[in-house]
């Protein structure tokens, strides 16, 4: 046989076979697609953004995507810090578990407020706030993009200012 009729017979069997092969059961397998009650997604227009704390608009905002931070349990939180705006000194009554998702996050240790002394930490790091530790963060100005950063811990938390004349935002 030559090249060209087995060429051609294998042009015309092959959508026999597949019929076949499809009657039978036999195709291509399919993906089991997504059991809402079994795995839950939020694409990035479904995050539920909203202030953090009590900061001005503009400057932070959190969203909650499993557990409350006020409440006993594990939670799992986003924070988004605009740049030119950082936390004041506080602390947390239990660890914290962070990843910086994209943009780059300014974190300090320590009581005194000291913006320069900042560490950035780029997308892809992990941070490990220590519990009942001072520690300060946020985003410098003149950085191009806010940072988000993933956090998680063991509820429940409350935001102690380690100066509570002040307020718990500052401006950089």
């Amino acid at each position: 046989m030559t090249d060209f009729a087995a060429n051609r017979r294998d042009l015309l069997c092959a959508p026999l076979l597949a019929a076949a092969a499809s009657a039978f059961g036999l195709g291509a397998a399919r993906a089991a697609g997504v059991d809402p009650t079994q795995t839950i997604v939020k694409l990035p227009d479904q995050i539920p953004w909203q202030p953090l704390y009590n900061f001005p608009p503009g400057m932070a905002e959190q969203a909650p995507m499993f557990g409350q931070i006020g409440e006993p349990g594990q939670y799992f939180v986003l924070i988004r810090w605009h740049p030119g705006y950082m936390s004041a000194p506080h602390w947390y009554e239990t660890d914290r578990l962070c990843v910086v998702l994209s943009g780059t996050w300014y974190v300090a240790s320590g009581e005194d407020f000291a913006p320069e002394a900042t560490v950035p930490v780029p997308a892809g790091s992990f941070v490990h706030r220590v519990a009942k530790t001072p520690h300060y963060d946020g985003v410098k100005s003149g950085v191009a993009e806010p940072a988000i950063i993933a956090i998680s811990g063991l509820g429940p938390i409350h935001y102690h200012l380690t100066d509570t004349s002040k307020p718990g935002w500052r401006t950089v």
